[in-house]
């Protein structure tokens, strides 16, 4: 995710240099059929080029409130996920006890009981953001991403999913895990499994297991509704046809330029007026519809999405704090300007 202030003006050009060369291009081609070779049916009235121009920014608009709508939704989850899992690690560390056992366990098992649900919940966080950042058919191409993506591996550089895995789940467990097709739905159902053994040896009595059962819930409803966003796209006739109208309107927009430029009480040469004025409008016209495509999907890993790997870590420091482990990993902060 993207965090400075405001974009640097260079990116920006960077970004969009190929299609405004080609607007300035195509403008300066009509401009000069139509001044010089007498092209004069190029020309066409200005109005009804104003109420396409309307038409479409009304459909981008749409279009960008309704990406952004998924973006934003998408950040509320996770938050909600951080929330929860601080409660996760709350009810753990409290509930976990020799209170109702009929067989006392040291405190030393009982760390170990509890640290093993907080190092599983953690492993479900890595995991949950690895299986969103897979990328669907209708996202992002890599290669089109390739310098970005470049760039945040080399100032965000991450583990493989085993060795990931590896830092909160016993070797068996990982292996296990890695081979499931849904590995988050599986690490819930672990804890579930153990929760069921705690009551059983008594360290957490019926109230507290439907407690911290209702947490696992509340995991599962979240997690259903990244796979919901992640899963179901934008509808195509919105994410597909916004662009072709904008290139349509592009196209139409010298030609209506003409009929403004031609005026008796302009010089003459002020029809080259046209060339910059095309490439401005249609640029504009250009990155709106840009920002609501890459507002669509939140969780590739892309300039615009939700930082999950941070979040992720938020929750590990602030679990393991709670099982008074003082050997943390530091905080992951911005790096030139983005954040993942």
């Amino acid at each position: 995710m993207y965090v400075q202030r405001v974009f640097n003006p260079i990116a920006i050009l960077g970004f969009s240099i190929v299609p405004l060369l080609a607007f300035t291009a195509y403008a300066a081609l009509i401009t000069y059929l139509y001044a010089y070779l007498d092209f004069e049916w190029l020309k066409i009235p200005w109005v009804p080029l104003t109420l396409v121009g309307i038409a479409v920014a009304f459909y981008i608009g749409f279009k960008n409130n309704s990406a952004y709508d998924r973006t934003w939704e998408a950040r509320k989850i996770w938050g909600g996920i951080v929330n929860s899992s601080r409660s996760w690690g709350t009810m753990v560390s409290g509930f976990v006890t020799n209170e109702f056992a009929e067989t006392k366990l040291t405190e030393a098992e009982l760390t170990a009981h509890k640290k093993r649900l907080i190092y599983r919940h953690i492993a479900w966080t890595y995991r949950l953001k690895r299986q969103l950042r897979v990328l669907k058919e209708w996202e992002h191409d890599a290669r089109l991403n390739i310098r970005y993506r470049k760039h945040i591996e080399k100032l965000f550089p991450t583990a493989d999913p085993e060795s990931e895995l590896a830092q909160f789940l016993a070797d068996k467990e990982v292996l296990e895990i890695l081979s499931k097709k849904n590995s988050c739905t599986q690490l819930i159902h672990k804890q579930s499994e153990e929760l069921k053994e705690l009551k059983a040896m008594g360290l957490i009595d019926d109230f507290r297991h439907m407690e911290l059962q209702g947490l696992l819930t509340e995991f599962y409803t979240l997690q259903g509704k990244c796979e919901r966003i992640k899963n179901f796209p934008l509808p195509r006739q919105y994410a597909s046809l916004s662009i072709y109208f904008v290139y349509i309107f592009i196209f139409l927009l010298p030609l209506g330029l003409l009929s403004t430029f031609d005026n008796s009480d302009l010089d003459p040469i002020m029809i080259w007026g046209v060339v910059p004025f095309t490439s401005l409008i249609g640029w504009v016209f250009w990155m709106m519809e840009g920002v609501g495509d890459y507002a669509e999907n939140p969780f590739e890993n892309l300039a615009f999405d939700v930082p999950m790997t941070a979040l992720t870590r938020t929750i590990e420091i602030d679990l393991r704090e709670m099982l008074g482990e003082t050997d943390l990993p530091p905080s992951i902060g911005p790096k030139d300007g983005f954040i993942i």
